[in-house]
């Protein structure tokens, strides 16, 4: 694995002797466009010293920076907002989606093409925005996909009067490309913060992700709890259950549109030397990054890559539960959607709280350690379910083990393994500019959950569910069996 590469002495170099050398920032690139029409106003100077202490230098904007190492904090929350919206918008639709595939004769394999579709929005979408956040600044961009977003929601609203499947999957693409910017918020929150930091704030970027699908759900089941057969006229507006949580996510955007137009201006973390001095830390870095592995792979990429296809199993795992999760509470538990939304909602509340607890657990664990003890409790719920037998089969399934098995995947697994995963990969990009590879990132995990809902989709319509968690637990066992093995070069490559 990438661990093939290190030989003995640039092993021990690795994981010891880079931590003593110099570590200013020079980013971005000097022949990055990524600075033009910037005014000098706008950057803040932030770094890492020798011992990856915060070093703030007297700049312009140094009476706004936090203790903490951050900067431009206003921004940071209006970016919070921006991400919580845009995850809402499956949290809240997911209660209501199976029931609405259903009332327009579809079948589960159309659930999968309907879940799958609003990833298939983000990843058409997400490298383009991650691009032209560098060419063309965060705010632009951000008021433009969420104009989209609000555009979605509104079409979505139509769906159940439009009575059609492929409405619904179009207006879910859309929903895609609107709230495809998770590289673009990743991007900024990475460029605004110190390296020594910026697990610790990237997961509490993911925490809000994390909460807009996982803790948002109760809203879909509230609104389809006390809009059940029941249908209101606006003019040419029609609230029903399927359509009032659209518009409720309409108006939330339109929140998010005033707020990036009226307080959000893009801050960047350092402003480039035109003659930057390489340290001997960031060459010895840069030796066993440029290193060809054994499938003819940098180093770096190779890393890159790994990181990725870690992103697609962890999301790919969460995107199958997204997917199955109510029919599955349905058919082994006899649950009601409200009711298994409800216990969805409650993991999700559970996982914030683990994502907020990041910055605690950094301090004795690594990312790598973080990684493995995330996944593998993620695998153990996952396979606790798969020898289970269904409801029609005279099965009497406790909902105790529903409720365990959803806490460990929600409430402790995904989110500590999934966001160690995310933290890890901007770290091993460094200084270099963000914004089109964390788009590329985060199309992986939008792939994911294209491939894998589909997938589990075909497979209990064919074959049964159980055979989707094996599926998942071998998936799972793997990227931690990757992880083990090239720790030391993701370790290298991450200081």
């Amino acid at each position: 694995m990438l661990n093939d590469e290190l030989g003995p002495h640039e092993d021990a170099r690795a994981r010891g002797h880079l931590n003593d050398i110099d570590c200013q920032p020079s980013f971005p690139p000097v022949d990055s466009t990524y600075r033009k029409n910037i005014e000098d106003g706008a950057y803040y100077e932030m770094g890492d010293d020798d011992n990856n202490n915060i070093q703030r230098t007297h700049s312009i904007a140094e009476s706004v920076m936090t203790q903490e190492g951050l900067a431009d904090p206003t921004g940071f929350w209006i970016i919070c907002a921006v991400v919580l919206i845009g995850d809402m918008n499956r949290g809240v639709l997911f209660p209501i989606m199976w029931p609405l595939v259903e009332e327009l004769g579809g079948d589960s394999v159309w659930l999968g093409y309907s879940v799958g579709a609003f990833s298939f929005g983000r990843i058409i979408a997400s490298p383009s925005l991650g691009k032209w956040s560098i060419e063309k600044g965060y705010s632009t961009t951000l008021v433009t996909s969420t104009s989209i977003m609000f555009v979605g929601c509104i079409l979505f609203a139509q769906v159940y009067r439009v009575g059609s499947l492929f409405f619904l999957i179009f207006s879910q693409i859309i929903l895609g490309i609107g709230s495809a910017t998770l590289g673009v918020t990743r991007a900024y929150v990475a460029e605004i913060t110190a390296t020594r930091q910026r697990t610790t704030y990237i997961a509490a970027l993911t925490a809000v992700q994390y909460g807009g699908f996982t803790v948002t759900p109760i809203f879909g089941a509230l609104f389809s709890y006390l809009l059940e057969n029941k249908r209101y006229e606006a003019g040419f507006l029609v609230f029903d259950e399927y359509s009032a949580a659209a518009y409720f996510m309409a108006f939330l955007c339109s929140i998010a549109l005033c707020l990036l137009i009226t307080g959000f201006k893009a801050r960047y973390r350092t402003k480039p030397t035109p003659k930057a001095k390489k340290s001997q830390r960031r060459m010895e870095q840069d030796d066993l990054a440029n290193r060809v592995t054994y499938c003819h792979l940098s180093v770096y990429n190779a890393a890159l890559l790994g990181c990725m296809l870690l992103n697609v199993s962890t999301k790919g795992s969460i995107g199958s539960f997204e997917t199955m999760g109510i029919s599955f509470a349905e058919s082994h538990f006899n649950l009601q959607p409200a009711v298994a939304g409800t216990i969805v909602s409650i993991c999700g509340m559970i996982g914030v709280c683990s994502l907020l607890s990041m910055g605690y657990l950094g301090r004795f664990l690594s990312d790598i350690q973080l990684i493995i003890g995330g996944i593998t409790i993620c695998a153990v719920g996952i396979i606790s379910f798969a020898a289970l037998q269904s409801v029609e089969n005279g099965a009497e399934n406790s909902i105790v083990h529903y409720v365990i098995g959803i806490f460990l995947i929600y409430g402790i697994g995904y989110p500590v393994g999934h966001t160690a995963v995310i933290g890890l990969f901007s770290k091993v990009v460094g200084r270099r500019p963000q914004g089109t590879l964390q788009g590329y990132f985060a199309s992986a995990g939008s792939l994911a959950r294209i491939l894998f809902p589909v997938m589990a989709g075909y497979i209990s319509q064919y074959d049964d569910i159980t055979t989707v968690f094996i599926a998942l637990f071998v998936i799972l066992v793997a990227s931690n069996v990757f992880v083990a093995m090239s720790a030391s070069t993701l370790t290298a490559l991450s200081q």
